[in-house]
């Protein structure tokens, strides 16, 4: 009798300790991995939908968000309550793939009429409730629920994509309402049985990669409340930005011809009954009266897809993550959100690491970011240094501390040519007296990097600092102005900074050899709203920005300015023998050095 007491008192203690476990734990400003949190086979999966305010597929009723949800057993069973760790997609019901004739051919004069592209169709996958397990095994455990959720117009959710258009920032808003309590969940696609989250603290986080790291900031620029924390990574925050560059028609690295309408057939994975509405009316219409990849000029149209302008809502604490190399969405994607956030007084840190595409900031971080803001423990997070960069050469998990980005102690230093580009010229901190032009030769047929490792070229102008005896530190963004003259009314222009002698080792790094790089129509001269012809022979100035970096160039290379005009895997692709006749007293390079005009002399020197 007694030692069966002694069990169950010992039976007792156990489940008063698993009790006493289920609940989020936290060291050192982190939610630790909570061992009841931790089986998959105890995890309550299911799929739900969530009422938005709007009806974009033209069916007469309010399109509903398909929402798959992964929680801890214990928000059923003892009541418990959590944060959301919160990720929306256009491609958790697959896509279409590179189907021939997807993208748009490139291979036309500039301002001529492109031939016609293939539409594709995307055949639907997925599995329910398990539409994707992205997050899930790094937040629950951690004592977070992670929701899932097709955005309008993919998988089973109801609504039409826009690429960038208003649903795609009130769909998530919707689910965020419904977490913090609102009455517009329910238990089906169709019918009015309703469904609570009962389990939701009201508190949200978002994040995700690409696309996915780009709906948590069209939520947030929506106001919500209850939506605390966003940490977007490579996040397209501008479709102008995105497919043009500077009044230029220019694709992102890696998807030549690729365009906005091209990404709406590439994700549009939604009932197949909805898609000829839905073609008809955003593809067809909206999307291809405005997109003008004739004059590539910015217009209301893109205005409306662009979030820096419509931050003024915005509310949630920011943790920005981008690689300084991701040439497919740009670095200043995440830099202008990170300035425009700062100025607004939001809290905000940004990790920028070295590499491409891709790339979340170190679990620390995220884990640190999520804590404060969801959880509210006060870990100090908001006194961290602003900016976390990771170091050539070094592991993304090991980024070095900044007060800030740009670096505090950058300052612009401007650099001017002295002749010789076909060969190489000389950039020097020392404007040239004499009136100097120096003409190159367009021919797409040559790539940029062939065009840097050229002793000689017709093709291109190449003009380097002396060979650095200290390394130089860049931070920030390097600005160019070219005054040039065009033998036609249009004509690619395109800019490099790249580090001599270039690297041609098979595990160079892209940052061995391209510091940075920029993109221009020299027929938007006057405003990216507004283009005209070019008078040939006439000289315009062209100044714009160079993508924002953060690189050490070591000593014992030079720093090189390449102009050139059409970029084998950027722009257009005219044929060949359009000249540009550079005037090098009108042209100048402008870096953001760390220790400004002093550290330039004496690496220099």
């Amino acid at each position: 009798m007694k030692r069966l007491s002694i069990s169950l008192l010992l039976a007792l203690f156990l489940q008063v300790s698993l009790a006493q476990n289920a609940k989020p734990i936290f060291k050192d400003g982190e939610a630790q991995i909570v061992e009841a949190f931790s089986n998959p086979e105890e995890w309550i999966r299911e799929d739900l939908w969530v009422e938005t305010e709007f009806d974009t597929d033209g069916d007469g009723k309010l399109d509903r968000m398909h929402v798959a949800v992964t929680r801890p057993k214990q928000t059923e069973t003892e009541g418990l309550k959590l944060p959301v760790v919160f990720e929306t997609s256009p491609y958790y019901a697959g896509t279409a793939g590179m189907a021939k004739g997807l993208f748009w051919d490139v291979k036309h004069e500039l301002g001529d009429t492109p031939p016609p592209r293939t539409h594709v169709e995307v055949q639907r996958r997925g599995e329910r409730p398990i539409i994707s397990n992205s997050q899930i095994r790094t937040w629950v455990p951690r004592g977070y629920i992670v929701i899932h959720s097709s955005s309008p117009g993919t998988g089973l959710s109801d609504g039409s994509p826009t690429v960038g258009g208003d649903n795609e920032s009130l769909a998530p808003k919707a689910v965020i309402e419904w977490l913090a309590g609102k009455d517009n969940g329910y238990k089906n696609r169709e019918g009015n049985e309703k469904v609570e989250a009962y389990w939701s603290t009201g508190k949200v986080g978002m994040t995700g990669t690409s696309y996915n790291g780009t709906l948590p900031l069209a939520a947030a620029t929506t106001g919500v409340d209850a939506l605390k924390a966003i940490i977007p990574i490579a996040p397209n925050t501008s479709y102008y930005h995105y497919y043009r560059s500077n009044g230029l028609v220019r694709s992102p690295g890696g998807y030549l011809g690729e365009d906005i309408d091209v990404l709406y057939d590439f994700i549009h994975s939604g009932e197949e009954s909805k898609r000829p509405y839905n073609n008809k009316t955003v593809r067809d219409t909206e999307l291809a009266n405005n997109l003008d990849r004739i004059t590539g000029d910015y217009n209301d149209f893109w205005a409306g897809r662009d979030y820096l302008n419509e931050m003024k809502p915005m509310k949630a604490a920011l943790l920005m993550s981008h690689g300084f190399n991701d040439w497919n969405v740009m670095p200043e994607h995440s830099y202008r959100i990170a300035m425009q956030a700062k100025k607004m007084g939001l809290p905000v840190q940004i990790y920028y690491h070295q590499a491409g595409h891709g790339g979340p900031p170190p679990m620390r971080m995220m884990n640190r970011w999520f804590t404060k803001y969801l959880h509210g423990v006060d870990n100090g997070v908001e006194n961290d240094p602003k900016a976390q960069i990771v170091r050539e050469y070094d592991s993304q998990q090991e980024p070095t501390a900044y007060a800030d980005y740009p670096n505090p102690g950058a300052k612009d230093v401007t650099f001017y040519l002295q002749a010789g580009g076909n060969s190489t010229g000389v950039l020097s901190t020392s404007k040239g007296k004499s009136k100097t032009t120096e003409t190159l030769i367009d021919d797409v047929n040559i790539s940029g990097a062939e065009l840097a490792q050229a002793t000689n070229s017709e093709n291109r102008l190449l003009y380097l600092t002396p060979t650095l005896t200290e390394p130089m530190h860049l931070s920030g963004v390097a600005k160019v102005t070219v005054k040039l003259a065009s033998s036609k009314p249009a004509a690619n222009l395109s800019v490099w900074l790249v580090s001599l002698p270039w690297n041609t080792a098979d595990n160079a790094k892209i940052y061995d050899n391209i510091i940075t790089r920029g993109w221009a129509d020299p027929q938007n001269y006057k405003s990216i709203s507004k283009s005209e012809p070019l008078e040939p022979g006439k000289f315009y100035s062209v100044s714009f920005d160079l993508q924002p970096d953060d690189q050490i160039i070591p000593a014992g290379q030079q720093i090189g300015l390449m102009i050139f005009s059409s970029d084998k895997e950027f722009t257009l692709h005219p044929q060949p023998g359009t000249q540009l006749t550079i005037d090098l007293n009108g042209t100048s390079l402008t870096l953001p050095v760390v220790g400004g005009r002093k550290t330039v002399d004496g690496a220099m020197k």
